[in-house]
């Protein structure tokens, strides 16, 4: 698949990336941090996850789909444990982490199957 053809799930991961930079600084600022720690933990391995997902979908990678399936699930959990908390930036990260997975399940279930010629993997290591 082209780059174009990710596009719109590659958008949705780097704004997800964002507010879970954001949500997580925003936690750090909150009066009882111990409260927000699995929460800020979240955000962290979804920020990257969502950052990794977007570089693979840019390359045309043949791990694409794989890595988004497993994006979809962290952003997923992140969201979820976002929701918990009352402050508007975990409530916004929330929204964002579940925008993100739906998009990347929708790329998931468009690319093309492992080792089909879309990856620049080399045959033997």
């Amino acid at each position: 698949m082209a780059h174009d053809q990710f596009r719109e799930c590659i958008e949705a991961c780097q704004a997800c990336a964002d507010a879970c930079d954001h949500c997580a600084t925003a936690c750090l600022q909150e009066p009882d941090v111990g409260e927000m720690a699995r929460c800020i933990a979240l955000d962290m391995d979804c920020a990257q996850v969502c950052r990794f997902a977007a570089s693979v979908m840019a390359r045309g990678s043949e791990f694409a789909g794989a890595i988004c399936q497993i994006c979809a699930e962290i952003c997923e959990a992140c969201g979820e444990e976002c929701e918990r908390h009352p402050p508007d930036h975990c409530q916004q990260c929330a929204e964002a982490c579940r925008r993100c997975a739906e998009a990347c399940r929708q790329m998931a279930s468009k690319a093309p199957a492992r080792g089909t010629g879309q990856g620049t993997a080399a045959a033997a290591h």
